[in-house]
């Protein structure tokens, strides 16, 4: 994607949305440019990331190693912690919020 296009994001949140839309909300969600997989067992996971990374490489599209994680337990996606066992918010943006400070004055609201 060249840089300085006005819709750079916009065109490459659909051009992902469009190649993983046989999968979305089976076994992956897309995110800009993450890309969550998961499944309901390691066998199952292992031919989920097959299907993905053969997909990425087909359109061409490259993650960086460094970047990716594997075979996780439990992840933090979107500000939530995400395992087999349940779905909660993420408990440090919450203390975040809550040790946010009260405005005192018109202008600091």
């Amino acid at each position: 994607m060249p840089f300085g296009v006005a819709n750079a994001t916009t065109i490459f949140i659909y051009y992902m949305n469009m190649i993983f839309r046989p999968y979305l909300d089976k076994f992956v969600m897309v995110f800009i440019d993450d890309i969550l997989t998961y499944s309901r067992n390691r066998e199952e996971h292992a031919e989920h990331l097959r299907v993905v990374l053969a997909f990425l490489r087909e359109h061409q599209l490259y993650g960086k190693l460094s970047k990716c994680e594997f075979w996780l337990e439990e992840v933090q996606f979107l500000e939530h912690v995400i395992s087999a066992q349940r779905i909660v918010v993420d408990q440090a943006k919450i203390e975040t919020m809550v040790k946010w400070e009260r405005p005192q004055t018109v202008t600091e609201v």
